[in-house]
């Protein structure tokens, strides 16, 4: 039997008429892509590292938006892969719906703009679109960083959006997990794919998982209660977490960590990046090489605090 992949996870979520086209598109056409977007009235899009396509009623795909075979998507079928995403209990969805997205299986994430009411805890709601992002494990992709950097000092991946730091993040949990004592802080569930306590990729052999809670929770009790050597969290961003990940690395703890930064200045300018760098935190800076080369490291900076 064939393995389900993200794009079948995808089409489960879809109503009938798109589904069906999805089904249709080549094997050759599923390679590589990255996004898939639905937005009210108009085109189903895929999104490549080198562009965009267009879906049309066929399962061909154009280059061209304004193309009249195109497959575009209806209000009603918007709201019916929204009530998909919340299992049909809007309702139990409240966090997401404020946050403007879904984690649903497998790592995907769906990424939703609307309407935000602000008289009601700012729930979105008239959805006008939906992005999947399809997870990806590519086992080995981090092992010469790994190799040359993530087994004594504390790394920090950078990168701009589709860069691939995620996929870094979750071979370096991996390979460290299979030898030491780690901890994958996994708040969006995107980075393990976790179901019924067991993950859905391989994040190592000895990686603790903690799912659902905010960062800077869930590094606090960790360190509490699991004696991790070390922790591993994606897009660090604000203040709380810098200071749990401060808190946490005075008791001996190393981090390897994402964040959203292109360049080292770009990182540098970031309060967050720069104060937990001037802390010694982080021993390498990684700056990968962007959304048109997933994943690729383009710079290795050793930093003060590198071993």
């Amino acid at each position: 039997m064939r393995e389900r992949t993200s794009y079948d996870v995808i089409s489960s979520y879809l109503p009938d008429r798109i589904r069906r086209v999805m089904n249709s598109v080549s094997v050759n056409d599923r390679r590589s892509l990255t996004e898939i977007r639905l937005r009210s009235g108009r085109p189903v899009s895929f999104v490549y590292p080198y562009g965009f396509r267009f879906l049309t009623e066929s399962g061909e795909l154009t280059a061209s938006y304004n193309n009249t075979a195109c497959l575009r998507v209806t209000p009603g079928e918007l709201a019916a892969t929204v009530e998909m995403l919340c299992k049909f209990s809007v309702h139990s969805c409240k966090r997401e719906l404020s946050e403007g997205y879904f984690v649903p299986a497998g790592g995907i994430r769906v990424g939703a703009a609307g309407t935000v009411n602000t008289a009601a805890d700012c729930v979105m709601s008239d959805f006008s679109s939906l992005n999947f992002r399809i997870a990806r494990e590519v086992s080995g992709c981090a092992e010469e960083l790994h190799r040359l950097c993530g087994k004594s000092s504390g790394v920090l991946i950078c990168g701009k959006v589709n860069s691939g730091k995620t996929t870094i993040l979750r071979d370096m949990c991996r390979m460290t997990g299979n030898s030491e004592k780690a901890v994958l802080i996994d708040e969006r569930n995107e980075i393990s794919a976790s179901s019924g306590g067991s993950p859905g990729f391989d994040v190592g052999a000895m990686t603790d998982v903690i799912v659902g809670q905010e960062r800077a929770v869930a590094i606090s009790y960790a360190v509490r209660t699991l004696s991790p050597d070390v922790i591993f969290c994606d897009e660090i961003s604000v203040q709380s977490d810098c200071d749990a990940i401060l808190s946490a690395f005075g008791s001996g703890v190393r981090f390897t960590a994402t964040i959203h930064a292109g360049t080292y200045d770009e990182l540098m300018k970031r309060s967050v990046g720069r104060a937990l760098i001037e802390a010694g935190v982080f021993g390498y800076a990684v700056f990968l090489q962007g959304s048109g080369s997933c994943s690729e490291v383009r710079e290795i900076r050793r930093l003060g605090n590198a071993v």
